[in-house]
């Protein structure tokens, strides 16, 4: 019999806040199950194993981001829109480390297309369209971005910003600036 209180629902929760904790790669069953004070086995009937526990963390970070993003997003376009999506990426990152490294996990096809994943890549698009890219150039435009942001937040977070000046929200800023100048003048092919 299943303890308690104990749902996916709330194991996968409380799976996040431990990676935003002591990191994602901490994420196991077994450090769940010490959390709850509850033996391993128990966790089984909802959880098939780590990596179900660590697919749901990132579909859960997946769907909060896009909802952020979503919100941010809303009435906005051009630099505008760039920027406050950025900022998502950026500021979520800073709130939750964890679940942030796990929005990176790479998923079964199965789970991507479950996912919100999607949802991002849509949203992206949708700060494209104030720059008036065709194909190929908006996809190659959604990699830049997402290459960027990620890239950025990712040193920024592992401290890679804080031994020199300027201030990284200085350099943050004159990126976005960058980036929303490539974009209305993007190389013509």
């Amino acid at each position: 019999m299943a303890r308690a209180g104990l749902t996916t629902k709330r194991l996968i929760e409380a799976g996040a806040d431990l990676a935003d904790e002591a990191g994602f790669d901490q994420v196991t069953v077994s450090a769940l199950a010490r959390r709850f004070d509850v033996k391993v086995a128990s966790l089984y009937s909802h959880l098939k194993n780590s990596q179900d526990l660590k697919t749901g963390i990132a579909l859960l970070a997946l769907e909060e981001l896009a909802d952020r993003g979503a919100t941010a997003l809303a009435g906005r376009a051009g630099k505008d829109a760039l920027i406050a999506l950025a900022n998502v990426y950026r500021d979520y990152a800073g709130e939750h480390p964890g679940r942030y490294a796990a929005a990176q996990l790479k998923l079964t096809p199965e789970a991507a297309a479950a996912s919100a994943g999607g949802r991002h890549a849509q949203m992206t698009r949708a700060v494209l369209r104030g720059y008036d890219l065709t194909e190929p150039d908006q996809t190659h435009a959604v990699r830049l971005l997402g290459s960027v942001f990620h890239g950025y937040v990712s040193l920024e977070l592992s401290g890679g910003f804080s031994h020199s000046a300027p201030d990284s929200q200085e350099t943050w800023t004159s990126i976005l600036d960058a980036l929303d100048a490539l974009l209305r003048n993007w190389p013509a092919q």
